[in-house]
């Protein structure tokens, strides 16, 4: 009889098989949206700029070859450490179509990217050193108290403006008077228009600006109502008025931050508080009047 080959079944289990569980890239996202938010890393990220800052530094001195080979080593890792950081801050941008809109994202991103160049041994050396100055600019954009006094003051630019052109007014003013009256006694200082103004941004300064009204005071005794009155104007009255328009600003963009802090935190207010508070005297004063 002829015996039947049976087939030899291998049972299959489960242990064997392979799950493989599908990447959510909502959570990657919120884990890096984390590590950007977090504070340490904040921390150690404004450390590096700040090691990268005193690296320039070291470099402009005399070094021997084996520190210089230091250098090299440790500004490559700083570069390394900027892409890692720019590349977690756009995975952790939750539109990244908004990421580049941004112009502080938009100045570090050519920074690092310049920086990861070769040319440290071309004729752009030059190029290079002066991008590596600029990585300090990057802690504007790390710190939120940093970009909003920048942002104060480039808010403050067209208000100023109007200041400084009155102050130009004023200094043309003077710098005409005293080239007409001081010429011949100093004209190295009062010579034309254009030397006088510089001689009054010197008095401007407190820079020895007594010597100069003692030296026309010798011809014109009351030549220091001449510059007391121009000290006046620009040191004391238009100083004041830049101070007021930057504080004024810097206050006004601090109340935007809290804001949009607020609203992102979803807490109330001053101003909503204020309505609400206004609300209930009204509805108290309405129950008044319908009780009498």
């Amino acid at each position: 009889m002829h015996r039947r080959k049976q087939k030899s079944i291998i049972p299959t289990s489960d242990s064997n098989r392979q799950y493989f569980t599908p990447v959510n890239n909502s959570e990657i996202q919120g884990t890096f949206e984390r590590i950007r938010s977090n504070k340490a890393f904040e921390l150690f990220v404004v450390t590096v700029i700040i090691a990268s800052a005193l690296l320039v530094g070291v470099k402009t001195y005399e070094l021997q070859p084996t520190s210089q080979l230091l250098l090299g080593w440790l500004d490559t890792l700083i570069t390394a450490i900027f892409l890692a950081e720019i590349t977690i801050r756009f995975i952790a941008e939750p539109n990244k179509s908004q990421f580049f809109k941004k112009g502080w994202n938009i100045f570090d991103t050519l920074v690092v990217a310049i920086s990861l160049i070769p040319i440290d041994n071309s004729d752009l050396v030059l190029v290079a050193r002066l991008v590596r100055v600029f990585r300090v600019l990057r802690m504007i954009s790390i710190v939120p108290e940093l970009r909003m006094l920048l942002g104060s003051l480039i808010k403050a630019l067209p208000q100023l403006g109007y200041v400084v052109l009155l102050m130009f007014i004023i200094f043309y003013i003077y710098a005409a008077v005293g080239a007409t009256l001081f010429e011949s006694i100093n004209p190295v200082l009062w010579g034309d228009i254009s030397i006088s103004m510089l001689t009054l941004f010197r008095v401007m300064t407190f820079e020895d600006w007594t010597d100069v009204m003692y030296e026309t005071m010798a011809v014109y005794p009351l030549s220091w109502i001449f510059y007391l009155t121009f000290i006046f104007f620009t040191a004391f009255a238009f100083l004041n008025m830049v101070i007021g328009i930057v504080v004024t600003v810097m206050n006004d963009e601090h109340e935007k931050m809290l804001q949009l802090e607020a609203a992102e935190q979803q807490e109330p207010t001053i101003k909503d508080l204020q309505q609400q508070l206004s609300r209930l005297e009204s509805m108290l004063l309405n129950q008044s009047s319908e009780k009498s």
